[in-house]
C-alpha cells in the first residue's frame, strides 16, 4: 500500500510518500520511503494564490506517487497570527485529496508522537529517530516538515 502523509502549512507543507508491504501483521511489515520534500508558497503572493499553489502542487505529488491512502495531521491550535491561514490551507489539502477520492486518516501531533515513539509527549528528535527506524534511513529526511509527514504517513499505517 502507498500513504501520502501530510504536514498541513501555508508557507510549507510537508509530504512524505511510502510504501508499506504486511508480512503476518502490520507491525511485522516493511515500509520504506519513496519520496518526502516541500511545497513551498511565494509569501509575496496572495492568500488565495497560495492556495491555488498548494493545490496545484499537491495534484502533481498525487499524480506521481498514486497514493492508496492520504494520513493528514490534524492542526493543533496555538495562538499566532498565521493559525487561520494554516486551517484554510489545510481545508485546500483536504479538499485536494477528497477530489482525488483518496481514504483520509486525521492525526493529531500527541497521537503521531505515540504511534512512533510509544509516548505522546516526545520531542522532535525522538520522532525523527523512529522515523529512521520505521523506513531504515541512514540520513534524517529533510527539512523537518518532509520528516513530520514521514511521521504522519507512519501513524496512518499503523493506526488504520
Amino acid at each position: 500500500m502507498r500513504i501520502l502523509g501530510i504536514d498541513p502549512g501555508l508557507a510549507r507543507v510537508g509530504y512524505g510518500v511510502i510504501d508499506v508491504e504486511p508480512r503476518k501483521g502490520k507491525q511485522e511489515g516493511s515500509q520504506r520511503m519513496i519520496d518526502c520534500g516541500i511545497i513551498r508558497t511565494d509569501p509575496g503572493r496572495s492568500e488565495g494564490e497560495r492556495m491555488v499553489e498548494i493545490a496545484r502542487d499537491l495534484r502533481q505529488i498525487i499524480r506521481i506517487h498514486q497514493p492508496e491512502l492520504a494520513s493528514v495531521e490534524k492542526f493543533f491550535f496555538y495562538r499566532s497570527s498565521n493559525t487561520i491561514a494554516v486551517v484554510q490551507a489545510r481545508g485546500v489539502l483536504i479538499m485536494t485529496l477528497a477530489r482525488f477520492g483518496l481514504p483520509i486518516v486525521e492525526f493529531p501531533p500527541m497521537q503521531i508522537k505515540q504511534a512512533l515513539t510509544g509516548h505522546g509527549h516526545a520531542d522532535k528528535d525522538e520522532v525523527l529517530e523512529a522515523v529512521m527506524r520505521e523506513l531504515n534511513l541512514d540520513t534524517p529526511p529533510r527539512p523537518d516538515d518532509a520528516a513530520d509527514a514521514l511521521a504522519v504517513a507512519l501513524t496512518g499505517w499503523f493506526q488504520h
